[in-house]
């Protein structure tokens, strides 16, 4: 990956743009607006190599620019992200519900990335992999560049025992433990994930701890998105609070009163730089902060 010609600043990495070719000026005005191309005079936006774009600046079609995003007003996220390990290469904490793992759409500043680069001022801060932001638990990053494939790679490759534990209804005509395999797609533009005929892609362990309290162990062996809520509500038991699965519902973006009964509750691996076997586990409860 190109390494960006700007630094992160507080905490946020720049933003890329790939361009349809031409003026970039007149691309800016025409695509984001009077906004995007005053900050293309004022040269608060840059080419590849460093270089300010100007007005008079002409580029290829697919060329890449950088410039810092205007953070939107966010709605605060008011709990702790404790740290249950750190060295040199890692850094494991205890994510808590309602906060993005990286910045996306709404969610920028009120992310786990961000605020983690900010609170340990480590720039290069990045996950290894990611959590829902309705997901509570364990999640992993690493804090150098030059490292970050490594780490990255174990949880591509599924060289990561990961356990998730889920509170849901108890159908009595349903038999555990059970093994859920579909196949999943999740499209640009679409809040739901969907299960499609064609090969599996995804594959759940279920396996049902607490049948009175409808407390659930679930081990995936894949990493789709949503998996776990998807394969959940196929079996007629979807996650306590699940906003989207089987129904969208509406949530307030302040409203932190009803947290998604999902955690991931521990995550095992040996470490690709030291030869150490890991294995985290989260301090929170199913449904808790």
């Amino acid at each position: 990956m190109t390494t960006p010609p700007l630094p992160v600043r507080d905490g946020l990495g720049p933003a890329r743009v790939r361009l349809r070719g031409g003026a970039v000026l007149v691309e800016f005005a025409e695509r984001f607006g009077e906004a995007a191309a005053a900050k293309v005079l004022r040269g608060e936006v840059f080419c590849a190599d460093g270089t300010p774009v100007t007005a008079d600046t002409v580029l290829p079609p697919g060329s890449v620019v950088y410039l810092y995003r205007e953070l939107p007003e966010e709605v605060p996220v008011p709990f702790d992200i404790p740290i249950l390990y750190r060295d040199e290469n890692i850094v494991v904490v205890d994510k808590p519900h309602f906060l993005a793992t990286t910045p996306r759409g709404r969610h920028v500043a009120q992310t786990a990335l961000v605020r983690l680069r900010r609170q340990l001022d480590l720039p290069e801060l990045s996950p290894a992999h990611r959590l829902d932001r309705l997901t509570a638990g364990v999640l992993l990053f690493t804090t150098r560049r030059e490292v970050r494939g490594r780490y990255q790679r174990l949880f591509a490759d599924e060289a990561v025992r990961k356990i998730y534990l889920a509170g849901a209804p108890v159908r009595p005509d349903l038999e555990f433990p059970r093994v859920v395999r579909s196949r999943i797609i999740k499209r640009r533009g679409s809040l739901q994930a969907v299960e499609e005929p064609g090969e599996p892609n995804a594959e759940t362990l279920v396996e049902l701890l607490d049948a009175s309290a409808g407390r659930y162990r679930l081990t995936p062996r894949t990493g789709r998105t949503h998996q776990l809520r998807v394969h959940m509500a196929a079996l007629g038991v979807p996650i306590v609070n699940d906003p989207l699965y089987p129904d969208v519902v509406d949530v307030a973006p302040d409203d932190f009163s009803s947290p998604l009964q999902l955690l991931a509750h521990s995550v095992e691996f040996t470490d690709p730089l030291t030869g150490r076997t890991h294995r985290f586990v989260s301090a929170r409860s199913i449904g808790g902060q």
